[in-house]
């Protein structure tokens, strides 16, 4: 059996993946990113290698993404992260034509065309009212982890209204809302909105059109792809579980066996390059 090996490294969390074959996952790890980024990207992968029972020579070819991904060295190509994560998206969902990918400091959108390849994409400013560290920073103004923001937000009876325009005024905005007696559930509902505003927003510059993908680690709050679905009055796709946080690294994973299959074509299947694509 052949494997391929997806790095993603991310500005937050560093994922990676290991893909049979047969296209089956058969290990995955994640850490945080850090500042180390040579190191954390080999430590995630060896985390992978071992949840697959795999040693490194068993792996035929590592393809790395995210923004981090020139500092893998042991890669043997790098794709961009809006490249990846087209392949998995469509992969999980083939009739996929406009992605959302909502991580701790990016927000963008990206469209598709009809063989899942980038069209158009947009990325947020740099203000992180537009990202998941929006909702971080709001829990822990209240006094919550972002573990807690999914359990939190659960019990919310309505939203209160969060301006959205800087991370920094929210503390000021959550801290009157307190003031005022609203519930921490009702304000974290507020932030959603908000950032779900945003993300909309973006896509809208994309000229969206469905099906809808939405990735990305706050896309682990089941309540964020609830009030999407809600402001863009259509179904949304969302991949289970964890897997929502591993699209780029799937769809870098699915471009190595691609890579291999081509090399295969053309007589050099033992070939291992290190070319960027």
């Amino acid at each position: 059996m052949t494997y391929t090996a997806g790095i993603d490294v991310g500005s937050t969390y560093t994922k990676a993946l290991i893909l049979s074959d047969a296209y089956q996952i058969v290990g995955w790890a994640l850490e945080k990113t850090g500042f180390k980024l040579a190191e954390v990207s080999r430590r995630t992968y060896e985390r992978a290698l071992s949840e697959a029972g795999l040693r490194e020579a068993d792996v035929a070819y590592v393809v790395a993404t995210g923004f981090g991904r020139h500092l893998v060295s042991f890669s043997d190509a790098h794709v961009t992260d809006l490249t990846a994560s087209a392949r998995g998206a469509t992969f999980l969902f083939p009739r996929t034509r406009t992605i959302l990918d909502v991580g701790g400091q990016t927000m963008k959108a990206t469209r598709l065309d009809d063989n899942a390849r980038v069209k158009t994409f947009r990325l947020n400013d740099k203000c992180a009212a537009g990202t998941g560290a929006f909702l971080e920073k709001t829990a822990r103004y209240m006094g919550y982890s972002t573990e807690e923001i999914g359990p939190l937000v659960a019990t919310a009876k309505e939203a209160v209204p969060i301006s959205g325009v800087c991370a920094v005024f929210a503390e000021s905005e959550v801290i009157n809302h307190l003031s005022l007696g609203s519930a921490p559930a009702d304000i974290m509902r507020g932030a959603i909105e908000s950032l779900v505003g945003r993300s909309v927003q973006l896509m809208k510059r994309v000229r969206m059109e469905p099906e809808f993908t939405l990735i990305g680690g706050i896309l682990r709050f089941q309540m964020m792809a609830e009030v999407v679905r809600q402001q863009l009055k259509a179904d949304v796709n969302v991949p289970e579980g964890e897997l929502v946080q591993f699209v780029p690294a799937l769809g870098a994973a699915i471009l190595g066996h691609r890579r291999l299959q081509k090399l295969k074509e053309e007589g050099r299947v033992e070939a291992r390059v290190g070319a960027p694509q």
